[in-house]
């Protein structure tokens, strides 16, 4: 049953040489988690720090736990994260398909070229079997029952149409791999299970498949998370059979998640509720601010700019160096990723923020009347996310139940009598404003302030409280009274003077 050896010839004169290529293969079993996002940005800033390619490939073997409408959601977070490719599956590419299932022909050649080469072996074991061994013993590895099947016995198997898997035979000894983050690293191949490659419906495990797709598609560096530095012998042992050159490993220490309910910090994990980069953007965070502080869960910039943190995708391009990248591992921080996102929103230009509020703002101000521009004008200032918007501003559309006890304010130097006397003295002054616009609600304000010989605190502080019925405010009276508009401001501020009489 071998396979003519021009084949692997012309599968080898495909791959592509003299560039650094990397690639990112998520599963589509559901949405992009921290840890996938952090890999999928470091493999991509490898790529373009060294001038290299980025490969985008879905692997997809894993039947069972699809999820349909998943790569479009990794084409999506990918787009929206700055994460371009240069060959992928949508895109096209010299060493296609990028998709696994596209590609299941050719797992099966190379389990059978590891077979004629005494590295593989066909496992007939049925699932009974395999079960009884771990009943037995848990932690057994399998006994390699098959291994001794004579050709004549295993002939006999497959005429019969025997189900079997192919398994890879761990060789004695030990084997030591590297890697640019933890250095050598040798273990005792007694450890190593012999995995299978090729399961009975003929498509390739996860791990067989990677080793093959990433050789035929030339990646000359793979950035995976620690999780998988003890599948990294098998991965070695397979690249050893087939006299391939072994990849640059880079395995990135775990992302651990501060718990705010608990105080502890443990692995993150989508199980415990932990939240996914599209979890991050529908509770008000910017892609950029989300992609520059995921940069920094287990990497530094070193030199000059060792204390930066704040990074545009072209400066961590320039900045990004394997050296960089941390074993210890890394606690994901919302306060932290609050302050990153609070600084990225108000760098953001007064028309981009109107953009990204305005959505925010028509949760909670449905009334049309009231301009989201001018509303957004006071918030960019003072929201970490822009979940934060809708309960900040729904003052505008529905006046609060408030207390009147919210018009004593001591630093004002406010109490009930003062801003009933404040109000009345307000409400005639707006009224007979001929224009209703910021300059001159200020104008008209400070104005009646100086009049009456009071600070502006203390006249401000009352018509503010009437106008929005809130203690805390995004801006000032002012400008709420600009944007509810002279009838709503009157009217709120007369019913102020009702709740203080």
């Amino acid at each position: 049953m071998s396979i003519d050896k021009s084949w692997f010839d012309q599968m080898e004169q495909r791959i592509p040489h003299g560039e650094v290529r990397t690639r990112f293969a998520p599963s589509p079993t559901g949405y992009m988690h921290v840890g996938n996002l952090r890999t999928a940005l470091y493999t991509w800033l490898i790529a373009r720090h060294a001038g290299g390619k980025f490969l985008l490939r879905i692997e997809d073997t894993d039947q069972g736990r699809l999820v349909e409408g998943a790569v479009e959601v990794i084409y999506a977070t990918m787009r929206r994260c700055g994460l371009d490719w240069d060959e992928g599956p949508d895109v096209g590419g010299p060493v296609g398909p990028y998709i696994q299932t596209q590609r299941r022909d050719l797992y099966g050649k190379y389990a059978q070229l590891l077979i004629d080469k005494g590295y593989a072996y066909r496992c007939f074991c049925t699932g009974e079997r395999l079960e009884q061994l771990h009943r037995d013993d848990p932690n057994a590895k399998y006994d390699r029952h098959c291994l001794s099947l004579t050709p004549e016995e295993i002939q006999d198997r497959l005429d019969a149409g025997q189900p079997y898997v192919i398994r890879q035979r761990i060789p004695e000894g030990t084997t030591t791999f590297r890697d640019a983050v933890y250095g050598d690293i040798t273990v005792d191949n007694a450890e190593l299970d012999d995995q299978i490659l090729i399961k009975s419906d003929g498509l390739p495990t996860y791990n067989f498949a990677n080793v093959i797709d990433d050789h035929l598609m030339g990646i000359t560096h793979v950035v995976r998370g620690a999780e998988y530095l003890s599948s990294a012998p098998k991965y070695n042992l397979l690249y050893e059979a087939f006299g391939w050159d072994i990849p640059t490993y880079v395995h990135c220490s775990s992302v651990m998640f501060s718990d705010p309910a608990t105080g502890t910090v443990r692995k993150m994990s989508k199980r415990h509720g932990d939240p996914s980069y599209e979890d991050l953007v529908a509770q008000g965070y910017l892609s950029q601010a989300v992609v520059n502080y995921v940069a920094l869960l287990g990497w530094a910039p070193h030199g000059d700019i060792a204390e930066q943190e704040f990074f545009t995708m072209d400066e961590l391009v320039k900045a990004f160096e394997i050296g960089g990248i941390s074993k210890s591992p890394s606690a994901f921080d919302m306060d932290k990723l609050n302050y990153f996102n609070a600084a990225y929103l108000r760098n953001l230009s007064p028309e981009k923020f109107v953009k990204e509020a305005q959505p925010w703002i028509r949760q909670s101000v449905k009334n049309e009347a009231y301009d989201a521009g001018a509303i957004a004008a006071l918030l960019q200032a003072r929201c970490e996310k822009l979940s934060d918007i809708p309960e900040k501003v729904n003052f505008f559309d529905a006046l609060p139940d408030y207390g009147a006890d919210l018009f004593t304010n001591k630093k004002s130097k406010t109490n009930a009598e003062v801003s009933l006397a404040m109000l009345e003295a307000a409400v005639p002054a707006l009224e007979a404003l001929p224009q209703w616009s910021q300059d001159a609600i200020h104008g008209a304000l400070v104005g009646l302030a100086e009049t009456l010989g009071v600070k502006n605190a203390t006249l401000m502080w009352p018509v503010r409280i009437a106008a929005a019925g809130k203690a805390v405010t995004p801006g000032g009276a002012v400008e709420i009274c600009s944007i509810l508009g002279r009838d709503e401001t009157l009217r709120r501020l007369r019913l102020g003077m009702e709740k203080l009489s």
